[in-house]
């Protein structure tokens, strides 16, 4: 008997997320140091900012002939091209239905497993490689068909559409773009759910069968399954030994904040939403929220720390230097510049960090302040970045113990606290 990583709800459905490489994890894959992890994750945010640079220099020009503008919208372009994520879920592909693990990421629009009979290259996985020739629904999509016209990269083998990503951190996939059955739940089978069956894929992706894309675009999870559920999802990510979820659908929570999403058109594109300051202690920074806007802020669930401006970073990083005085400050970890050596202190007394959006305050959870990198120390886990009109990024342990929802409709994100179960 098959058994399921997922539950239904009257809204919508919950499935199980786990970290990659945490103890839940069913991937097979050997779990990197904290060193090489930091490493990929700035591989990813650099693929970020890069392909975010031209519009940013566009928006910075707009701006100049427009000095009263106090907001920032930047209809991205499509995170194809990013890099893996952290957090993994089961889904289930083809008739009979099978399991297949795969990493779920707002920045990546196109949803892919691989597939036998793997020509070019596969990795290792905990689930059998996806075989097409054992479904019964499933089909090649044609050149012709919209769903292959509208990928940012595909070709042609005959009449049949070929599809291809190479992401920043060097991971790729290509195979061909098909249709088949998935299954979130036993209540909720979506038929003709257009995906990339991978017989060429290498990188990063190893031990997970796959992607699920929930950018903003016609082939993301949330748009191919609208008409029934919505186009809303949310999730609760854990800390590496947890498990969270991740729904599909409207959500239940109660007491969110909401902050506009900021997009003047529902193109294919990341999620931008307006920073406007950083308090520590109950204490605001003296940051102006112009420092936040020259680059853009987006939410992003597959980069893992917090970047900021520069001097953003510099006051964030000053302020809990003062109300942290009484610790042993410990060695630097890759980009994370301020950690502490806490052993044999009995009890560690913190600040607390709120993130201040336009229209929402959002307390962080500890987990979601400091990364422990060693049995006794942890650092603060946001970085600074290298050009205040980089784009600013709010990584995933900063979005920990909270439910963050995307409400794609009505466009705006809300934050849950404590709704996390």
């Amino acid at each position: 008997m098959t058994s399921w990583s997922f539950f239904s709800a009257p809204s919508g459905n919950y499935l199980r997320v786990v970290h990659r490489h945490g103890a839940c994890s069913p991937s097979v894959a050997v779990k990197p140091d904290h060193v090489e992890r930091l490493a990929r994750d700035s591989r990813r945010v650099a693929s970020l900012q890069k392909r975010m640079r031209p519009a940013i220099a566009d928006l910075i020009e707009k701006r100049s002939n427009d000095p009263q503008s106090s907001h920032v919208s930047i209809p991205a372009k499509s995170g194809d091209e990013i890099g893996s994520g952290d957090y993994v879920v089961t889904v289930g592909f083809g008739t009979p239905a099978r399991q297949q693990t795969v990493i779920f990421d707002t920045g990546s629009n196109v949803c892919w497993i691989q597939c036998q009979p793997c020509s070019g290259t596969c990795y290792k996985q905990k689930e059998p490689i996806f075989n097409p020739s054992s479904s019964t629904s499933y089909k090649n999509v044609s050149c012709d068909s919209d769903a292959c016209t509208n990928l940012d990269s595909s070709s042609c083998s005959g009449n049949t559409c070929i599809y291809s990503v190479q992401y920043g951190d060097q991971s790729s996939t290509a195979g061909f773009l098909a249709t088949e059955t998935l299954t979130l739940s036993s209540d909720h089978v979506f038929r003709n759910f257009v995906f990339g069956c991978g017989e060429q894929n290498q990188g990063l992706f190893s031990g997970i069968a796959g992607l699920i894309g929930l950018a903003r675009s016609p082939s993301s999870l949330v748009a191919q399954t609208s008409k029934t559920l919505g186009d809303v999802f949310s999730y609760c990510l854990p800390v590496s030994s947890a498990a969270g979820y991740l729904s599909v659908g409207k959500s239940s929570a109660s007491k969110v904040v909401y902050t506009p999403m900021l997009a003047d058109e529902p193109a294919p594109g990341l999620y931008f939403i307006d920073l406007v300051g950083i308090s520590v202690g109950g204490s605001k920074l003296p940051v102006k929220p112009s420092v936040f806007r020259s680059g853009g802020t987006i939410i992003d669930s597959g980069t893992v720390i917090t970047r900021l401006p520069p001097s953003a970073y510099s006051a964030l990083r000053s302020a809990v230097r003062k109300a942290m005085s009484q610790y042993e400050q410990a060695e630097p970890v890759s980009i994370l510049d301020t950690c502490y050596d806490f052993k044999g202190v009995q009890k560690v007394s913190y600040p607390t960090v709120t993130l201040h959006y336009d229209g929402a305050d959002v307390a962080l959870d500890l987990s979601g302040i400091f990364i422990s990198v060693e049995e006794s120390v942890a650092c603060l886990a946001f970085a600074g970045n290298d050009d205040p009109s980089n784009i600013n990024i709010i990584g995933n342990i900063q979005q920990r113990g909270m439910e963050v929802i995307y409400d794609i409709g009505k466009k705006n994100i809300g934050f849950a606290a404590g709704a996390c179960r």
